[in-house]
């Protein structure tokens, strides 16, 4: 079969899912239709928005399915429309079988992990979170647990000593654009030599993460706490709260730090600064440098900036 002549279903929804799709469209495939969550309200002023992968969908003319339910029969029946061979899931939601089983193909996923380590909602967080130095993504098949289907092809990648989830999301959207690419070839040759994935050592979990999950745990070791921080930077942010003599807490976020891994007598969480340059928290094993921050109301900025307008610093504890 020619490339053209395969008939591809993409589902996705967000900005990683994009650069795959752009990458099948950019390489001749045949995308005939483009699933993604429905538009919805964002923000104060409540704006209806796309996602990502609809708004490049409509830019390049190719079809949108925008289902609230993925069993409900009409939306089947215009999936069942298109006569796909193929169906790809990058970064979109749990399909019930009677989606992904439609094609005669099958339908595969990335998943921006070293399956079966890291399966789940955020497996990119949680890697730089728990301090591993190797990732990567994986595809495969899609069967009825979640991220546990054969293996298709796998990428591995370093982690770098000071990258962020933000630094690691994007190379990992790149060089896994280039893995759905590589893996829809290898389906179009016939030649698919999918693995069942190996249990053998302990799995690790990439659950989603919610508010609670980015409070700070100042118990924790400095490095720990530093890893916890890259895994949550830029978005949605480790945070904890600052409270200031007898005021209410406020939300303080924690976007970049450094470790300094030293003995020290100082109570836990103690705050320490020279009003100008630097502003550090005491942990077990040493200090916590908070490099770049942003108070609740205020803006996100270095300690340096902080600090010129947080004269008060001296006189707040972290709670």
């Amino acid at each position: 079969m020619k490339k053209e002549d395969l008939r591809i279903i993409y589902m996705g929804t967000p900005e990683f899912a994009v650069e795959s799709l752009k990458a099948l469209v950019e390489n001749d495939f045949n995308v005939v239709a483009v699933v993604t969550m429905p538009d919805k309200p964002i923000g104060r002023g409540h704006k209806v928005q796309s996602s990502p992968v609809k708004e490049y969908a409509v830019a390049q003319k190719i079809p949108v399915l925008q289902p609230e339910r993925l069993k409900d029969e009409s939306f089947l029946a215009e999936l069942r429309s298109f006569n796909a061979d193929l169906q790809i899931v990058v970064a979109f939601r749990m399909l019930p079988e009677v989606v992904w089983a439609m094609p005669r193909l099958g339908t595969f996923n990335l998943h921006a992990s070293l399956l079966p380590q890291y399966r789940g909602a955020a497996p990119i967080n949680w890697a730089i979170i728990n301090g591993e130095t190797k990732t990567g993504v994986t595809t495969f098949f899609l069967q009825h647990e979640i991220d546990t289907g054969n293996i298709i092809l796998q990428e591995s990648v370093a982690i770098l000593p000071e990258e962020n989830v933000g630094n690691l999301h994007d190379k990992l959207m790149h060089i896994g654009a280039k893995s759905v690419v590589r893996t829809v070839e290898i389906i179009l040759s016939e030649k698919v030599n999918a693995i069942p994935q190996q249990e053998d050592e302990e799995l690790k979990l990439a659950p989603k993460i919610f508010k609670d999950t980015c409070r700070i745990n100042w118990e924790k070791s400095g490095e720990s706490i530093h890893n916890f921080v890259r895994g949550l930077s830029p978005y949605p942010a480790a945070w904890c709260e600052l409270l200031q003599d007898n005021s209410d807490a406020v939300v303080l976020k924690v976007f970049e730090t450094k470790f300094e891994k030293i003995s020290h007598q100082m109570p836990l969480k103690s705050i320490l600064t020279d009003g100008k340059s630097y502003l550090k928290v005491a942990v077990n094993d040493g200090f916590l440098h908070l490099k770049t921050i942003q108070i609740q109301g205020k803006k996100r900025m270095n300690v340096s900036d902080f600090l010129m307008g947080f004269r008060t610093i001296n006189s707040c504890k972290i709670v």
